[in-house]
């Protein structure tokens, strides 16, 4: 059996260079990662949800205002904590208390404005040093188990693993009989099928998959080739999965922060 590095030694990249056009209201003067979710980014979050499985090593692929995301992790304890500074020019600042406790190593990879996600993919190979790897988007946050979708991806053999999950409605749901409403559902409901939540395994092997153009996107060509060659897995994740592309997704989502986060698990 070859070698199999822990979990925590396996690698996330994440996406986290679009524009995020249908957040104007956030995303304007932002990366779309970096809008908040309470007082913190959607993806620290993120980050959070991983790192609840000893995963520290994270590789951002950085697009539009990519450097509002180096400036946040540049400032990251400065941001944070108390500190003294001599303002004669060349002193560095004296921290006080507690050191902010994320054992993280982050890499932010410049992977072009207009690059698309298989491009951005493409772009930071040469950081991945493990056979498999973990790959997600930097804008939404489920309750998904990490290490499960890691153990399946491991059993099933395959190049790639895909989180399956189920979206909410965004309008009111009913169940008809005839001509007859016998349910209304006003809030947001858990949709019959499946689709991609992002929270991807995958193998290097995906990297034979990918086109030789930075524009080109993952989810088209590269997915469809990898089901129908037999190679992509699902993880059904039966439970809470939201993303953040709307502005009411943004509402909802630091509405949940304050009353019942179902994604924090630390």
């Amino acid at each position: 059996m070859s070698h199999r590095p822990p979990i925590r030694d396996l690698p996330v990249v994440i996406l986290c260079g679009g524009q995020g056009t249908r957040l104007r209201e956030q995303t304007e003067y932002r990366p779309k990662p970096l809008v908040e979710i309470g007082d913190q980014p959607i993806l620290w979050h993120i980050m959070k949800i991983y790192s609840q499985f000893g995963i520290r090593r994270f590789i951002l692929c950085l697009g539009y205002k990519g450097w509002e995301i180096k400036q946040y992790f540049l400032r990251y304890n400065e941001m944070r904590r108390t500190f003294t500074l001599t303002l004669d020019g060349d002193s560095q600042p004296e921290f006080h208390g507690k050191a902010v406790d994320e054992a993280w190593q982050v890499t932010c990879a410049e992977t072009g404005a207009d690059s698309g996600t298989g491009g951005r993919l493409a772009k930071v190979r040469e950081f991945i040093d493990t056979p498999t790897f973990f790959f997600t988007y930097g804008d939404a946050v489920g309750a998904v188990d990490i290490a499960a979708s890691l153990d399946l991806h491991r059993a099933q053999g395959r190049v790639a693993t895909v989180t399956g999950v189920h979206p909410t409605s965004r309008y009111g749901e009913m169940h008809v009989r005839g001509s007859q409403v016998v349910e209304f559902n006003e809030k947001p409901t858990m949709a019959e099928g499946m689709v991609s939540g992002g929270f991807f395994v995958f193998e290097q092997g995906i990297f034979d998959y990918l086109e030789d153009d930075h524009r080109h996107m993952l989810e088209l060509a590269p997915l469809q080739k990898l089901a129908r060659d037999g190679e992509l897995s699902v993880y059904q994740h039966e439970n809470f999965w939201h993303p953040m592309d709307t502005y009411r997704d943004y509402l909802h989502l630091n509405e949940l922060w304050k009353r019942h986060p179902a994604w924090k698990s630390w």
